[in-house]
């Protein structure tokens, strides 16, 4: 049998691509720094191999990765978050012939980066923001003129995102975490997450945020947005990317859509694919049909949507009923009738990051992959 490695398994959309992989009869292993995680509980997972996380140390990451390779006769490496731009360093210490389905480091790490993204796009005829790193005098310009959104170059999750009004002073520059002053852009945002391969987009889902916990959506809902899907193709295009690509996007009055910032890997959109046709064009892209849109136009993750509408109850009574209408209709990421229990045993298998958010008195998102993260 045929073996994938998913090198996170904390995540849903890692649970995702276990069951897609499983469904077509491979064998799924996940490499994962918890000693618990949502993956472990599934039929989906034949093995679940503890590795260092690379907040402790790149090297011994990447090495323990390979072991894991060589060990279980892995053939394809697929990473599912933020993990990706470590995994991306890994291909010089596999055996020939194992896959990793990540582009090079140099790309990756490049269009990572809020700043190297927005000069990569802008140099390619993509519409962006003007940008500007934090400390450079065009910045404080940029600011004074009109509302700004100020991100560190490395952050997900909307971890350290401030949100000033035009003339409002600008933080202090920090070395140790450079940011980016970005021009605000009103509109309606939404994100994206496509597959490709050699610049050819295979398949893309674009969709919004329909509940939110912090600023990372936990319910979601599949659109239909044309403009955003060809600016996808030209960026993928112009890219010659290969593997998973995302974007946050704001679409303004006109119907113009402007990349806020890349994601060089998996996002919540990707519980919009059948799973199975997923795994079907990640090994044959060339010759698989491109994965189709499941059915549902809404979904949502149930404990996080539970804890939002808790809390809205005592915050906002409006937006309780909202909230709890959702709750109610709307389908989870993670249930399957004949694998229940990576939904049922949540609260148990994610109780590290349960108990990390509630120490640091943040979101959930906004921890999920700290140990992980690429910051440099």
């Amino acid at each position: 049998m045929r073996t994938v490695l998913l090198t996170l398994g904390r995540l849903p959309k890692a649970l995702d691509l276990a069951r897609g992989f499983a469904a077509i009869g491979w064998r799924v292993v996940v490499a994962e720094p918890f000693v618990r995680h949502l993956c472990g509980s599934s039929r989906s997972v034949a093995k679940s191999i503890r590795v260092p996380p690379p907040a402790e140390g790149k090297a011994a990451y990447l090495h323990a990765l390979a072991e894991v390779v060589r060990s279980e006769q892995v053939e394809l490496v697929l990473p599912v978050s933020e993990e990706t731009m470590h995994v991306a360093h890994l291909p010089p210490l596999l055996p020939p012939g194992v896959r990793v389905l990540t582009m090079p480091p140099g790309i990756l790490l490049r269009l990572h980066h809020k700043g190297g993204f927005c000069e990569f796009a802008a140099a390619h005829g993509l519409d962006v923001p003007e940008s500007f790193p934090l400390g450079d005098p065009r910045a404080a310009a940029l600011a004074a003129s009109g509302r700004v959104v100020v991100k560190p170059v490395h952050g997900c999750s909307g971890r350290g995102v401030l949100r000033l009004r035009a003339g409002n002073p600008l933080p202090e520059a920090d070395p140790a975490v450079p940011a980016l002053v970005q021009r605000f852009i009103e509109g309606r945002e939404f994100s994206t997450c496509t597959l490709a391969h050699r610049g050819r987009v295979l398949a893309t889902t674009v969709y919004r945020g329909t509940l939110m916990s912090g600023s990372v959506a936990v319910a979601f809902e599949r659109v239909g947005q044309a403009a955003i899907e060809d600016w996808v193709r030209r960026f993928a295009a112009a890219a010659n990317w290969s593997g998973f690509l995302a974007f946050d996007i704001i679409v303004d009055a006109e119907g113009r859509p402007w990349g806020l910032e890349c994601n060089p890997r998996t996002t919540s959109g990707l519980h919009f694919f059948e799973a199975a046709d997923l795994a079907r064009a990640i090994l044959d892209p060339e010759g698989a049909p491109p994965p189709r849109h499941r059915p549902e136009t809404r979904l949502q993750q149930f404990w996080s949507c539970l804890t939002e509408t808790q809390l809205s109850l005592f915050r906002d009574r409006s937006a309780f009923r909202t909230n709890a209408r959702t709750l109610l209709t709307t389908r989870d990421v993670c249930w399957q009738a004949r694998d229940p229990w990576p939904l049922l045993a949540m609260p148990w298998t994610t109780w590290p990051i349960i108990r990390m958010a509630a120490q640091r008195r943040v979101p959930f998102g906004e921890v999920a992959t700290l140990d992980v993260g690429w910051y440099d």
